[in-house]
């Protein structure tokens, strides 16, 4: 039947759901030495969509479900397909600051804890404890978390970033790379990379194709990845 006409879409006859496409990738302390992070794609439907955001922790639970291929990319796959996840069900494991209920109970322990002369020191402390000393770095990184203000100049109205920068310089071997592993693991939003970047993209963002849309799209580094977070690069 070679015969030839056009194709209309029924927008009675068709049911519409929520779609998103996301891409998950190991953990940085899953990741051999020497090897780059492999990903894996994760379609969301329904409820499940816009549940997670880029730099989330989560813990994904689905059906492992292989891409199907027509026509001439078919032929040209053979017997290599693609695979995705067909997620079921979502788990975000870190909290946002924003998302915590503060209870009476919670604001009355921070009351009293407050009022400790000694409570900057304990928290510094607190900071990888299994590692000795490094009191001033600790407490450097631990400002780091808390965060400064950021102003907003009264002239020109320009606004002056509250965020804290800090470098870390010495020797090998002196638990540099572990305390900011500690610090991503503690902070709600922390990404741990090398100066090459954690992603194929590098620490900023690239333009790649999209798959499903076939249009260009921006991918995001580790820098836009830690957004409103800690993004911990270590430079080998």
């Amino acid at each position: 039947n070679k015969a030839k006409g056009k194709l209309n879409m029924q927008n009675r006859g068709s049911k519409f759901i929520k779609f998103q496409e996301v891409k998950i990738q190991e953990l940085t302390e899953h990741v051999p030495i020497g090897h780059i992070p492999r990903s894996l794609r994760v379609q969301l439907k329904g409820e499940l969509t816009r549940q997670c955001t880029p730099g989330d922790i989560v813990t994904v639970s689905g059906v492992f479900l292989p891409t199907p291929f027509s026509g001439y990319k078919a032929l040209r796959a053979g017997l290599i397909a693609d695979t995705y996840i067909e997620a079921m069900k979502v788990i975000k494991h870190k909290k946002s600051y924003a998302d915590y209920v503060l209870t009476p109970e919670l604001i009355e322990r921070v009351s009293v804890e407050s009022a400790s002369p000694d409570i900057y020191d304990r928290l510094a402390k607190s900071l990888a404890p299994e590692i000795f000393g490094h009191v001033d770095v600790k407490k450097s990184l631990l400002l780091q978390m808390v965060g400064g203000v950021t102003k907003t100049m009264e002239m020109d109205g320009m606004k002056i970033r509250g965020d804290v920068n800090v470098c870390l310089m010495g020797d090998p071997g002196v638990a540099k790379s572990q305390l900011l592993k500690h610090i991503c693991r503690v902070a709600p939003r922390g990404i741990y990379t090398s100066g090459k970047g954690s992603s194929g993209v590098g620490l900023t963002a690239a333009v790649l194709r999209d798959p499903v849309s076939s249009e260009f799209v921006l991918e995001a580094g580790a820098l836009v990845l830690a957004d409103l977070g800690i993004v911990c690069i270590v430079v080998f």
